[in-house]
């Protein structure tokens, strides 16, 4: 294999010469501009001098890698044009173009900024096809090293080829994270499914999915582990259902589930926790799971205390307890307390304080929302399910949240225990010969929430923590979401590789450019423009932004809205 293999300048693709240079930016005489449509060859269509196409500049060491981001004609040219009283081929149209990067003509190795300006009339060149889809590869130090590599997604092809594929290995898509960005009807699903298909092909590929919606439900089960909590209108037909049990949940996950209020409900339903806590830890101490306090001695409460570093462990906030005797052990915390410091009788006043809190918790605990956390039924244990996928031979774990609604914020609380039980494998350094990528669709609807009330909210935060630290463990996060604008701005800063379909909201905008340090203004305005299932890769790994079309999953997602000519027809 020789050193230069590839076309990088054509001289059937030369579009001009270079007019003007500024630390800004690059003008150039166009020489078909007044052609009026675009060539093809080699299986490429090519605007010839075209708002957003990429172009080279020939130098004298390097390559100039730019972006055409205007195109004017001369005051004295536009007021004489008129549709039949001009040449279409001798216009002397001006391009406007923004500095990308620089390639180096021995090693081909793309950088971002420019090593050196190009001068006034070197040749300027529309970038071949082949060039832009090897693109993602020459920005890495070694690219023929680089080339030898079989690990790599297929994520699509080069916007108007036909031909030239665009492959990037899952280093540099999902090493500092990724998300995938875009408008309804963009594309963003698609994508999605087509990056789980491509890591599916690898031998020990390990992706779970939690699927908002249902719609990667017909993913084949021959790579693919489906489960589900509750009862999922639809679902895939070997799908098996699992719980996420109490003793998942954190002592701040309850406070933000029964919202206590007011100066007694708080502490009382505190107090309750660390005794069933106790309960737990000597059963001996108890009646019938419940602490008994009222009018009772505290000699068997002290003793049980003393046993086995209980006195520590009743503080810890993952220690697990019997939630379903929270009320009972409200109760008997409600009560006077004598003069010589033993448990006297019921309060009857703070019992009817905490009324409310008792019907919200028997509402939270009987709850269709929460029918896989408190259900009795003997299913698989989120912990169970997810150390049984990566014992298998599957290559996917779809978690199927699309029965889980909002109701108590049981979804937004839910997939944060999901995340916190991942993070918690990844600590324990599960995941650092084999590393887990989670894929988080319709991911606003998780990220970045605050639930509860007053002083007992809480951040559900266990996916920002591993966009931040997961990493290191093996764990990476894939986020795919309509809504930018609905995450924190500290988790999208994490992602070091941003997928941006079309975005059409200036606010979403405005998120994206904030929390990527390589895209400006210039990148961003061409992303209300973006065609279906096309989109721009923008990160850390890629410093020259390329606009892909993406490759058709097979299957599609199933993400179709009902017809109306075939229902109401």
């Amino acid at each position: 294999m020789s050193e230069v293999d590839i076309n990088i300048l054509d001289s059937s693709l030369r579009i001009g010469l270079i007019s003007g240079v500024s630390s800004s930016g690059i003008t150039i005489n166009l020489s078909h501009a007044g052609l009026r449509s675009a060539s093809y060859h080699q299986g490429g269509r090519y605007g010839r001098g075209e708002v957003g196409e990429i172009v080279l500049i020939e130098g004298q060491t390097v390559i100039i890698i730019g972006k055409i981001i205007d195109i004017r004609l001369p005051e004295k040219e536009r007021t004489s044009l008129h549709p039949h009283a001009v040449k279409s081929e001798s216009l002397d149209a001006i391009a406007y173009v923004q500095i990308l990067g620089s390639v180096d003509i021995r090693s081909l190795s793309v950088t971002a900024g420019v090593t050196s300006y190009p001068r006034i009339g070197d040749v300027v060149y529309s970038a071949t096809t082949q060039f832009l889809s090897i693109l993602p590869q020459l920005t890495d130090h070694d690219y023929l090293s680089i080339r030898s590599k079989s690990v790599s997604i297929d994520i699509g092809k080069v916007s108007d080829s036909s031909l030239d594929s665009v492959k990037i290995t899952p280093e540099k898509l999902f090493g500092r994270h990724c998300a995938i960005l875009g408008s309804t009807g963009g594309g963003k699903s698609w994508t999605t499914a087509r990056l789980i298909q491509e890591c599916a092909r690898f031998k020990n590929a390990k992706i779970i999915i939690l699927d908002a919606t249902g719609e990667y439900r017909n993913l084949p089960s021959a790579y693919t582990k489906h489960m589900h909590l509750g009862e999922p209108l639809n679902k895939n037909i070997e799908s098996l259902p699992f719980l996420i049990p109490p003793t998942d949940f954190e002592e701040s996950d309850f406070l933000t589930l029964f919202e206590p209020s007011g100066r007694v409900q708080g502490p009382k339903l505190r107090a309750a926790i660390k005794s069933l806590r106790l309960a737990s830890l000597a059963p001996e101490a108890a009646d019938n799971g419940v602490i008994k306090k009222i009018n009772q001695s505290k000699d068997r409460y002290r003793e049980a205390m003393r046993s086995n570093n209980n006195a520590s462990l009743v503080d810890k906030p993952s220690q697990p307890f019997d939630v379903k005797k929270i009320v009972s052990q409200i109760q008997e915390e409600c009560h006077y307390v004598n003069s010589d410091g033993s448990w006297g009788n019921q309060n009857a006043n703070e019992v009817s304080y905490c009324s409310s809190l008792f019907t919200r918790i028997l509402g939270v605990i009987h709850s269709k929302s929460f029918s896989s956390v408190f259900s009795d039924e003997q299913l698989p244990s989120l912990e169970d399910t997810i150390k049984s996928f990566l014992e298998s031979d599957k290559k996917i774990l779809r978690l199927c949240l699309s029965s889980t609604s909002y109701e108590f914020n049981a979804r937004e609380i839910l997939a944060n225990v999901i995340g916190r039980k991942l993070l918690g494998f990844a600590r324990q350094e599960l995941f650092t010969s084999r590393p887990i990528l989670t894929v988080i669709d319709e991911a606003h609807n998780f990220l970045g929430k605050r639930v509860g009330f007053e002083e007992y909210s809480v951040k559900l935060d266990a996916f920002e923590i591993i966009a931040k630290e997961g990493r290191k463990y093996g764990l990476n996060v894939c986020l795919a979401t309509q809504r930018p604008r609905d995450i924190t701005e500290g988790v999208l800063s994490q992602m070091g590789t941003l997928l941006v379909h079309r975005l059409t909201n200036s606010n979403d905008r405005e998120i994206v450019e904030r929390a990527c340090g390589e895209a400006d203004k210039s990148i961003i305005s061409f992303l209300p423009n973006l065609k279906q299932g096309e989109l721009t890769i923008i990160g850390v790994d890629f410093p020259i932004p390329l606009t892909v079309q993406v490759h058709t999953p097979t299957p599609p997602p199933l993400s179709d809205s009902p017809s109306y000519q075939d229902l109401w027809g």
